[in-house]
């Protein structure tokens, strides 16, 4: 079992910036994936971006060049710096761990708003 700490979540104005970060309980076993998923009331959660331990990283579209995701394997932690904020960024963001192999293990945090005010 793994089990992830968020932090950083809260209040920002359009335009501003907020940094999340999550710590596991343990080295997560390679490959993996850590990352960010986000979900608004009555939507399906979404991939905002995760980063492999082998190093590509993917992002939803919606915010390529405005966010940023990075991990540290030492602390295992990964991380998510978010620039440029806009209202439509309101959401619970949750932070996604997956061990990749035969039979691929997923972990989630408990969540951490974000809410961007116009």
């Amino acid at each position: 079992q793994v089990q992830l700490v968020e932090s950083g979540g809260g209040l920002a104005q359009a335009g501003g910036s907020l940094r999340l970060s999550c710590a596991a309980s343990r080295t997560i076993l390679s490959p993996n994936a850590m990352g960010w998923y986000r979900q608004v009331l009555g939507k399906q959660r979404e991939l905002v971006a995760d980063i492999y331990s082998y190093g590509t990283t993917t992002y939803a579209d919606s915010v390529k060049g405005r966010f940023t995701v990075s991990r540290d394997n030492a602390k295992n932690t990964v991380n998510l710096q978010m620039n440029s904020l806009k209202p439509k960024d309101t959401a619970v963001y949750y932070c996604h761990v997956r061990e990749i192999g035969a039979r691929n293990f997923d972990y989630w945090g408990q969540g951490t708003q974000v809410t961007v005010s116009s």
